[in-house]
């Protein structure tokens, strides 16, 4: 494969090699325009509803049955939380162009287009992925107004003054969320699962990772962008991973700018919540991040000063390493590996024996590459 167009970053300076997964599909059905919402259900909306306000959503609706939560940016709200028996994550929807589209994918898979509650609007078709996670397209929605957002400080940068006779004194406070911006899915059949996303909703991988020492065996994570043909998009609204089970790993919200970010972070530490990891910037996708526990156990990433690229790059790929996922911040967690003790790393290590004695992607070989990321 022709290597023009490979972006050139500090771990992902190399391109396809010759007969290597080329990253998009030649003729896909559609081509997703972003990310509209991520849908859960939780056993407790109340207490959701304090900690993503403490997060830095705004609550557009909330009944005994579900909570709808957004960003400042107009468009569609971020989160659509169902009450139900455990807490679980049920799927992603995302954004079709326009209503055709919609109707082309449920032509094309067979499925009915369906209308959504009137307080969302518009239509949708509900598809499985191949890991068995529901995906949900939509077009004509209602869309939400704009709020005032949090807005990005002014900087001095040596001689370069942009501020002069005014103090910079960031509240400590919540992190306004500006939108969402990625979801990340864990799933034992990972190659299927990307090239379904790529065929079905026109979808790109702007970088592969590869298990050092396995790179013959194809990759084992990609990060995937929305084609917006030459209006840049962001680095991935989609990441999936090799692993022993599906699961949901973590999902993404942009704040305003790093002081946003920190001192949201030190209010949802007043408050009694747990960082996972951070604060940092990330190589794939630049982002500075900082990661933490909701009440559920489930991991939300507070992002800001993230990558955009349009449809003329080709994917990055790069060997996956602990190591190797910040520029710079302090050493990735247990907690964020998903290695510290308790409930989750014990479902973990219980799908390994599971998911080697099935057939899928996660084998013997597999394993080994995953057990020496986490040691690296």
């Amino acid at each position: 494969m022709d290597n023009h167009g490979t972006h050139s970053d500090l771990h992902s300076e190399q391109g396809a090699q010759r007969g290597e997964h080329p990253g998009r599909s030649a003729n896909p059905v559609i081509k997703v325009h972003e990310l509209a919402w991520l849908e859960f259900d939780k056993p407790d909306l109340a207490r959701t509803e304090v900690f993503a306000r403490a997060f830095g959503f705004t609550t557009v609706s909330r009944t005994p049955s579900e909570l709808v939560l957004r960003g400042t940016a107009a468009g569609a709200p971020c989160l659509i939380v169902r009450n139900g028996p455990r807490s679980r994550y049920v799927g992603a929807a995302f954004k079709a162009s326009q209503a055709t589209d919609v109707v082309r994918l449920a032509d094309s898979s067979g499925v009915a287009v369906r209308r959504l509650p009137e307080h969302i609007g518009g239509v949708s078709v509900d598809l499985m992925d191949p890991s068995g996670t529901r995906v949900r397209v939509v077009a004509d929605l209602e869309e939400l107004p704009e709020l005032p957002a949090q807005q990005a400080h002014t900087f001095n940068f040596g001689h370069r003054l942009q501020r002069v006779n005014a103090t910079q004194r960031p509240p400590r406070e919540p992190s306004r969320i500006l939108r969402l911006g990625h979801v990340v899915q864990q799933t034992t059949r990972y190659l299927q699962t990307l090239d379904w996303y790529l065929e079905n909703l026109g979808m790109i991988v702007s970088d592969f990772k590869y298990f050092d020492g396995q790179r013959e065996r194809g990759p084992m994570m990609s990060f995937v962008r929305c084609d917006r043909g030459s209006e840049p998009a962001d680095h991935h609204t989609l990441a999936l991973t090799l692993g022993p089970r599906n699961r949901y790993v973590h999902s993404a919200y942009e704040v305003a700018d790093l002081d946003a970010l920190a001192a949201g972070g030190e209010y949802l530490s007043d408050q009694g919540y747990r960082r996972s990891w951070g604060i940092g910037r990330h190589i794939e996708g630049s982002q500075i991040f900082d990661y933490w526990r909701d009440p559920d156990g489930f991991l939300v990433e507070h992002f800001s000063d993230g990558d955009m690229f349009d449809n003329t790059l080709e994917p990055g790929w790069s060997p996956m390493a602990a190591s190797g996922l910040a520029q710079w911040g302090p050493p990735v967690t247990a907690d964020f590996l998903g290695l510290s003790p308790g409930r989750e790393s014990l479902r973990e290590l219980a799908a390994m024996v599971t998911s080697l004695r099935e057939s899928n992607e996660f084998d013997l070989n597999r394993l080994h590459g995953l057990l020496k990321v986490a040691r690296s």
